[in-house]
C-alpha cells in the first residue's frame, strides 16, 4: 500500500498535467484557426483588388470570432436516412487526426508537449486517420453526392500521401533520424531547401492536396459534386471539417519549415543568439525569439498557400491523379534515390542540390509542355485558318 500510493498520486499527477497540455493546445490551434481565416480572407482581398473584411471590430478582426458564434447557433440538421453514428463520427475523426499530430511538432527547442524519436512516422501515421473520416462523412450522409465526394477524396489523399511519405524518408535518410528536433539541429550550417529543392517542392505540393487547398479542392468543389462528403453537414458539425482543414494547413506549413527551412534556427546557424543566456535577466528571450522567428516562417509558407489559392484554377479529377502519379510519386521516388546516392558515395553537398534542380526543371518543363498543348493546338488552328483565309482571299 505504502508503494502504490505514491505511484497513483504521480500517475494522476500525469495524466492531469496531460490534460491541462492537451486543452492549452487546442486553445492555441484554435486561435491560428481564427487568426488564418482572418488572414485569408485579407490577402484573397488584396490579390482580387478587395478589402476584405472591415465592419466587425478593428480591421475586421472580430470577423473569423462572429463566425464561429453563427456556425455553432446555427441549427444543425440530420438528414432522417442517415447513419447517425457514422454521421457524427466523422467530423471528430477527421479533427482528432489533425490534432493528435501536433502532440510531437515542436515550435522551438524546448517547446513540444511530448517529443518522440519516431516524430515524423507518428505524424504521417495520424495524418492517413483523416481519410477515413472522410470517406465515413459521405457514406454516413445516405447521399449519392457525399458517396462520390467521399471516394474522390480517398482516391486524392491516398494518392497524395505517397510523394509526403517517400520525402519525408528522404529527409530521415539525410539526418539519421525522424526526430523533429535533430532534423532541425542537423540545419545549422545548410537548410535541406538548398540541399534537397526537390524534396521542398514535392512535399508542399503534396502538401496542400493532403489538406485539399485549391487547386486539389476537387473533393468538395461545389460546381463538381455539390459539396462533396459535406453536402448533408451544416452548423457545428460543418464548421469541425473545416476546423480540421485550417489546423491541416498549419500543420503542413509548420512542417515544410521544420523540414527544409531550418525551424526556429536562425538562417544558416543560431550563433547570433548564444550571448542570450549569459544575461540572467533574459534567460527567457532566447526560446522566445525562437518562437517568434519558427511562427515568422510558418505564416510566411501559409500566406504562399493563400496566394496559390487566389491565383490557380481548380484541376480537373483526371488532370489531378494524372499529375499525382506521373509527375508526383516519379519525383519523389527520384528524391529517395539521389539521396540514397549521395549518402552512399559521400559527394559534395552542391551534387545532390544540381541532381535535385535536374530532375525539378525537366519535370517541370515536361508538364508546363503537356499543360500547353490545347492552347498550343489552337494557335496552330487559327494560324491556320488565317492562312486560309488570306490564300481565298488572294484567289477571290
Amino acid at each position: 500500500m505504502t508503494i502504490a500510493a505514491p505511484f497513483l498520486a504521480v500517475t494522476l499527477l500525469e495524466v492531469a498535467w496531460m490534460v491541462v497540455a492537451l486543452l492549452a493546445m487546442f486553445t492555441g490551434l484554435s486561435v491560428v484557426v481564427l487568426s488564418l481565416t482572418w488572414l485569408e480572407r485579407k490577402a484573397l482581398g488584396r490579390l482580387q483588388l478587395r478589402l476584405g473584411p472591415t465592419r466587425t471590430g478593428l480591421f475586421g478582426l472580430m470577423q473569423p470570432v462572429a463566425d464561429a458564434v453563427k456556425l455553432i447557433l446555427k441549427e444543425d440538421i440530420i438528414p432522417t436516412s442517415s447513419d447517425r453514428a457514422i454521421f457524427w463520427a466523422a467530423p471528430v475523426i477527421v479533427v482528432l487526426s489533425a490534432f493528435m499530430i501536433w502532440v510531437t511538432i515542436p515550435a522551438a527547442e524546448g517547446l513540444v508537449l511530448r517529443n518522440l524519436e519516431l516524430g515524423l512516422f507518428y505524424i504521417t501515421a495520424f495524418a492517413v486517420v483523416g481519410i477515413l473520416g472522410l470517406v465515413l462523412a459521405g457514406w454516413g450522409s445516405a447521399n449519392k453526392y457525399g458517396v462520390l465526394g467521399g471516394l474522390r477524396s480517398a482516391a486524392q489523399l491516398i494518392s497524395y500521401e505517397i510523394p509526403v511519405i517517400m520525402v519525408v524518408v528522404a529527409v530521415g535518410m539525410l539526418a539519421q533520424s525522424l526526430d523533429l528536433r535533430v532534423i532541425v539541429a542537423s540545419q545549422q550550417q545548410i537548410p535541406y531547401a538548398a540541399l534537397l529543392p526537390l524534396g521542398m517542392v514535392v512535399f508542399f505540393i503534396a502538401g496542400l492536396a493532403e489538406v485539399g487547398r485549391t487547386p486539389f479542392d476537387i473533393y468538395h468543389a461545389e460546381s463538381e459534386v455539390v459539396g462533396g462528403p459535406f453536402v448533408e453537414y451544416s452548423g457545428a458539425h460543418w464548421s469541425v471539417f473545416f476546423l480540421a482543414e485550417y489546423i491541416n494547413t498549419f500543420a503542413i506549413a509548420a512542417l515544410v519549415v521544420l523540414l527544409f527551412l531550418g525551424g526556429w534556427s536562425w538562417p544558416w546557424s543560431s550563433a547570433a543568439l548564444t550571448w542570450l543566456p549569459s544575461l540572467p535577466d533574459v534567460a527567457w528571450l532566447g526560446p522566445l525569439l525562437h518562437l517568434v522567428w519558427f511562427l515568422i516562417k510558418v505564416y510566411a509558407v501559409i500566406l504562399v498557400v493563400f496566394w496559390i489559392r487566389g491565383t490557380f484554377p481548380r484541376l480537373r479529377i483526371d488532370q489531378l491523379m494524372a499529375f499525382a502519379w506521373k509527375a508526383m510519386v516519379p519525383l519523389s521516388f527520384y528524391a529517395i534515390v539521389i539521396t540514397a546516392v549521395y549518402l552512399f558515395y559521400d559527394w559534395p553537398a552542391w551534387t545532390l542540390t544540381l541532381m535535385s534542380l535536374t530532375g525539378l526543371v525537366v519535370v517541370g518543363y515536361i508538364v508546363y509542355r503537356k499543360m500547353m498543348e490545347p492552347a498550343r493546338r489552337i494557335a496552330e488552328i487559327k494560324a491556320r485558318q488565317a492562312a486560309q483565309r488570306q490564300a481565298s482571299r488572294q484567289t477571290g
